[in-house]
């Protein structure tokens, strides 16, 4: 008798205890926030990463850096590229350091507007944070179930403010296709460097072995810094902008998620953060360097976070005599010398002239490559008389005879300092 009463009571017991464990886990599955303890005296793992581009194991998703934004609520903003079908959701998995308790919430996904198209694009994770502690990693999944020792942690940029911020910054995207346009690119360099830029950053796929020898010597300089950027080991990508004109998985290298990212990574190293590409140079008309310029137009405009300047197109394929610079040493180095293009297409007849842009980062929250999709502050079109992109290329109307281009020698009112530079730099370089 006390036999068959102690089994069932036993019975009893283990019924308890599976209704009780199946009654936590519908509990759990319809939580917001959840919390997973981990072993006792135990601190947070996972496997940390400080890849540029991390894939989760589901390989629709991947993973470039989550940033603390205080800006308008309390989150982790996590800049991410997917595909627009098969990713609905994606959890934060927050670790608190001293108690390695586990805080999962469901991310609101964020889509940019602009995708061209292609079927992997960028978007933004907003992760609410804990409200009585302020995490310092966090890691994503598409579950709020699993094990956090098996998933990629990501350090959370911006907590704290970090150095000196330079006043100018110009982000570069994306260096690819074995680059090797050497002469136009330390041109470039040294009109930033003349117009008064503190750091480049530049998201580099590939280039040449002559021109990694060239960014070493930048990077020695404490001028270049190098984001990798191997997009190519995990999608197909486009040299174009737009999937009907090659239509591969994302477009031109992910330059707009790699702008994005270079935003936020120096939003509180930089004052202004310059948006153009490595043949491109915002050149003043109006005053002498970057820095009177941008002074002039945030005093006439106090509550603007974007300045956006007409790129205009100075063909590679037309040249104008520069036999009185004595620069004939340069025609041994490999690439474009911009100070024989001075000649500039007209205006396109029904064409909007694309923009580039100088912004104040703090107040950016996303961007695109020739606008602005959501600021905190206003737009400003900067005129033709004050500023414009120098942007020395092959043409776009090609067939248009010579005596229709506009011969515009702004860029030689730099060319003794601009000579001076790049010839010294080419001798330092011994290339």
């Amino acid at each position: 008798m006390t036999c068959c009463w102690t089994k069932s009571v036993l019975m009893v017991t283990i019924c308890s205890a599976i209704f009780m464990s199946i009654m936590t886990l519908s509990f759990l599955q319809n939580t917001k926030f959840s919390f997973m303890p981990t072993a006792k005296n135990s601190i947070c793992r996972g496997i940390p990463t400080d890849n540029t581009i991390t894939p989760l194991k589901d390989n629709r998703t991947f993973i470039i850096a989550p940033y603390f934004d205080h800006r308008k609520n309390k989150v982790t903003r996590v800049i991410a590229i997917v595909h627009h079908n098969d990713v609905k959701e994606l959890y934060c998995w927050f670790c608190h350091p001293s108690s390695g308790d586990v805080n999962i919430s469901k991310s609101k996904i964020d889509v940019h507007s602009d995708r061209f198209d292609f079927p992997y694009f960028v978007m933004d994770l907003h992760c609410p944070e804990p409200e009585d502690w302020e995490p310092r990693c966090v890691s994503i999944h598409w579950s709020s179930y699993g094990d956090i020792n098996h998933l990629p942690l990501f350090e959370i940029k911006n907590r704290e403010p970090e150095g000196s911020p330079v006043e100018f910054t110009v982000c570069i995207s994306t260096m690819f296709g074995e680059y090797n346009n050497i002469l136009q690119f330390v041109q470039s360099m040294e009109m930033y460097r003349i117009l008064g830029v503190g750091r480049v950053v530049i998201y580099k796929n590939s280039c040449s072995p002559l021109m990694e020898k060239v960014l070493g010597f930048y990077i020695a300089e404490g001028v270049v810094e190098i984001i990798p950027w191997p997009i190519d080991s995990y999608l197909k990508v486009s040299s174009y902008w737009h999937h009907s004109m090659d239509p591969k998985d994302i477009g031109y290298y992910g330059q707009i998620t790699a702008l994005n990212d270079c935003v936020y990574r120096n939003m509180y190293k930089s004052k202004y953060v310059l948006l153009n590409d490595v043949d491109e140079i915002i050149l003043p008309i109006k005053y002498k360097d970057w820095k009177t310029m941008m002074q002039n137009l945030q005093e006439q405009h106090p509550g603007a976070a974007v300045f956006l300047f007409e790129n205009h197109i100075f063909p590679k394929t037309v040249f104008t005599p520069t036999d009185m610079f004595n620069i004939s040493s340069w025609s041994a180095v490999p690439g474009v010398n911009i100070l024989s293009h001075v000649i500039q297409e007209p205006d396109r007849k029904n064409f909007f002239n694309a923009r580039k842009m100088i912004v104040d980062p703090r107040k950016v929250v996303q961007t695109s490559v020739h606008s602005i999709l959501h600021a905190y502050g206003d737009n400003i079109y900067v005129s033709m008389d004050v500023a414009l992109v120098y942007h020395c290329r092959v043409p776009l109307q090609a067939n248009l005879p010579r005596e229709s281009l506009i011969k515009d020698t702004t860029l030689w009112r730099y060319n003794v300092s601009l000579i001076g530079n790049v010839s010294k730099v080419l001798q330092q370089i011994t290339l």
